[in-house]
């Protein structure tokens, strides 16, 4: 058997180069094999314990003697005891034990995947059939997810966003590298690459016991951003400290202890407990979206990678999305009154990606849950190349604070304070070649960015009061999501103006946008 050259690794073992599977090939492959437990083999596990649990007793009656077994009751337990209907009810349970593997087994065997040049394709169901299609030139994203039990068996969630409601896209599950080199060859057909070759995906198979537990092991402490995989200058993080602080300012919690507080006020006068019924439902509903929102911005990271923004968070169950260059339709800062005195500000955005099926995909809009205004403006330039440079810094800066004379921006006149009391001086907009700014809010800051290349029209509505007032609304329209790029009770001709400016600009950056196909010649 001949060596390897002095300096280079020996490569793989055949049995381990026969497991090189490329999964992008056109053909139709099946999904990770743990795939019909991860699915719904724990639900059934959890039933089974659940039921198990509470026939204890009757069960060691059934060994020891005594227990509930032996009374006269009507439960239909008691009626199979007496009658001596226990192997039958055992071979009943058997059967359906394994018809329920069965059906599992069955899914995952109908359940396959192909992935072409042009697309990706799902095909499922044992009865009623579902073929689901998403064009690689429409994806707006693509998320990895990893929950707890997923992790356990290297096994992770890829969701393809695609654009369009509800046309996403889901592979589940994968094994945790093949999910990997999978978004890197999407995303890399997607960008218009001309280059050959193909990501091939390495199956791991290692017969071991502790062979798997120490791979898992590494896989749980491992950092959630590989750091080859991003420049570190790029890498923006979340301090902890931050995270918390800005957990504890949020309006969400401010309001959660004022209903705690005048629950417990008004329970108290009352001398009653009932009043709280009506109000723990809220509570709960308050303090899980609190806790949901710290747990997911444990590990948060944002990054430059060759094939767009990379967001990864979690602690325990991860997740982390590529949103390729030209995905981004609007962005929003804002910023909360409690977070003003730290400078701390949230980030937001709008995709062309929509589903009903959003369980523990990603598909949150904010991109950077809290913020530097430094680290704000990293993240601009993450999610907004060549749009948010040196010339339009200056307008981000002055939309971030209060508003002056000159600082860029066109504001509402001082009639508008009939309708916006404390606003209308900073209510204003500025327009650059390749985006638009608007500034909103007086108490909760915000603004907008909208890249005049992704903008799908601009509107301009005038009712009888603001005829009246010599005041119009405008309105950038932009795909469907949290962010609503509106901005009222402008001056008429002023909004007119507006109008027109924008409409001019959105269709000569439309005509030369060239972001969807970003690695194209």
């Amino acid at each position: 058997m001949s060596e390897p050259a002095p300096g280079v690794a020996p490569g793989p073992a055949p049995a381990a180069a026969a497991l090189a599977v490329d999964l992008a090939d056109g053909e139709w492959h099946r999904l990770h094999p743990a795939t019909p437990l991860l699915r719904g083999g724990f639900a059934f596990v959890a039933i089974a314990g659940f039921v198990l649990a509470n026939l204890r007793e009757r069960i060691l009656g059934l060994f020891l003697g005594g227990g509930p077994g032996d009374g006269e009751g009507g439960d239909p337990i008691d009626l199979i005891v007496r009658r001596g209907l226990i192997p039958i009810a055992l071979v009943v349970v058997l059967v359906v034990l394994i018809v329920i593997i069965a059906i599992f087994w069955l899914s995952w065997r109908v359940h396959s995947f192909r992935i072409t040049n042009e697309l990706v394709e799902v095909r499922s169901g044992i009865l009623f059939r579902t073929n689901r299609r998403g064009r690689l030139d429409r994806i707006q994203g693509i998320n990895v997810g990893r929950p707890l039990f997923a992790r356990l068996f290297g096994a992770a969630r890829l969701d393809i966003n695609v654009a369009g409601h509800d046309a996403n896209v889901q592979l589940a599950y994968l094994s945790g590298r093949n999910a990997d080199a999978l978004r890197r060859l999407i995303l890399q057909r997607a960008s218009g690459s001309r280059e050959a070759g193909t990501a091939a995906a390495q199956l791991e198979h290692d017969g071991s016991l502790g062979g798997m537990v120490s791979q898992r092991a590494r896989e749980f402490v491992a950092p959630e951003l590989d750091p080859q995989l991003a420049p570190p200058e790029s890498v923006v993080t979340m301090h902890p400290g931050r995270l918390l602080g800005s957990t504890v300012l949020h309006d969400r919690t401010v309001v959660f202890v004022l209903l705690v507080i005048a629950a417990a006020v008004l329970a108290s006068a009352a001398h009653t407990f009932y009043v709280l019924f009506g109000v723990v439902p809220v509570l709960l509903g308050i303090g899980s979206q609190i806790v949901r929102r710290f747990s997911r911005s444990l590990r948060y990271s944002i990054a430059a990678t060759p094939d767009g923004v990379r967001v990864g968070y979690g602690l325990l169950s991860t997740n982390n999305e590529t949103l390729p260059p030209g995905r981004i339709h609007s962005v929003e800062i804002r910023q909360p009154l409690l977070w003003r005195p730290a400078d701390w500000w949230e980030v937001r955005i709008n995709l062309a990606s929509h589903s009903d099926r959003q369980e523990g995909g990603r598909r949150t809009s904010t991109i950077l849950p809290v913020g530097s205004r430094a680290e704000v403006f990293r993240v601009l330039e993450l999610v907004l190349p060549g749009i948010v440079g040196d010339g339009s810094r200056q307008l981000v800066v002055a939309g971030l604070a209060r508003a002056a004379v000159d600082d860029g921006y066109t504001g509402s006149p001082r009639r508008a304070a009939v309708l916006r009391w404390f606003s209308w001086r900073r209510n204003g907009f500025a327009l650059e070649p390749e985006a638009v700014l608007l500034r909103r809010g007086a108490i909760w800051r915000s603004l907008i960015v909208v890249p005049t290349a992704r903008m799908q029209s601009v509107s301009l509505r005038q009712g009888p009061l603001l005829r009246m007032l010599r005041l119009a609304d405008v309105h950038v329209h932009t795909v469907a999501g949290p962010i609503r790029a509106t901005l009222d009770d402008l001056d008429a001709v002023v909004a007119a103006g507006f109008f027109r400016d924008v409409a001019a600009s959105g269709v000569a950056a439309a005509a030369a946008d060239r972001t969807h196909r970003w690695r194209s010649a």
